[in-house]
């Protein structure tokens, strides 16, 4: 085993927030659904005693990694908890795929990594990759830093979303002001003005007007 406990941090790729918050102490939402995935009763036992103890109720364990997913959609958790032992390179990668499609919270227990599995824990959007840290006493400091994780990253996911696609409406409105002053030999200020006023007569976005002329340009040419 290794002699430390490491937690990575995971960046998720197209993640959607489930909206949970972090929580500590008796200010926990025992109200969260924990789905604890693991072939072995006796190390399941320890993450639920854990997880009782502090005031979650709804824990609920799956026992076989046959299917996965198909289990883990019909139990919707809120948060997943993955305790592996000793997994080989296939079983690895079978979780990091599930991690990367399910969009939740993911905390993945295991005996031995390297290098390798670590780095791929991260890609996959694993929030919290433990190495050597199956202890009851940690299990819910653990489930808070994996909530956290998981809402930070999302909460980056989602600053970056909004800013492509302001950065696209910019595009596309600069082309459209691009065909108007061609088109009606326009100055640049113009043609945002007429955008604007447009839009504003016809109860829309500017870049909903915006789409519509490069259409209306295209259909033209």
């Amino acid at each position: 085993m290794s002699a430390g406990t490491r937690n990575l941090a995971a960046t998720r790729k197209g993640s959607d927030s489930t909206g949970l918050g972090l929580l500590s102490g008796e200010q926990r939402d025992s109200a969260l659904k924990i789905a604890i995935v693991d072939e072995s009763a006796v190390r399941a036992a320890i993450l639920e005693d854990g997880l009782r103890e502090a005031g979650f109720k709804q824990v609920e364990r799956i026992a076989e990694t046959r299917n996965l997913l198909v289990r883990i959609y019909a139990l919707d958790p809120d948060v997943i908890l993955i305790d592996l032992e000793n997994p080989s390179r296939d079983v690895l990668e079978q979780m990091f795929q599930m991690s990367r499609v399910v969009k939740r919270p993911v905390a993945m227990f295991v005996d031995q990594s390297d290098s390798a599995s670590i780095q791929a824990a991260v890609d996959a959007g694993v929030s919290a990759y433990i190495v050597d840290g199956l202890k009851k006493e940690r299990v819910t400091n653990i489930l808070d830093l994996c909530i956290s994780r998981f809402n930070a990253f999302a909460r980056l996911q989602a600053e970056l979303d909004h800013a492509k696609g302001a950065l696209e409406e910019r595009k596309i409105i600069d082309r459209a002001k691009g065909v108007l002053m061609q088109a009606r030999k326009l100055s640049e200020e113009q043609a945002y003005a007429l955008l604007r006023t447009t839009a504003m007569k016809e109860n829309q976005k500017i870049v909903e007007i915006a789409q519509s002329v490069l259409t209306a340009a295209e259909l033209l040419k």
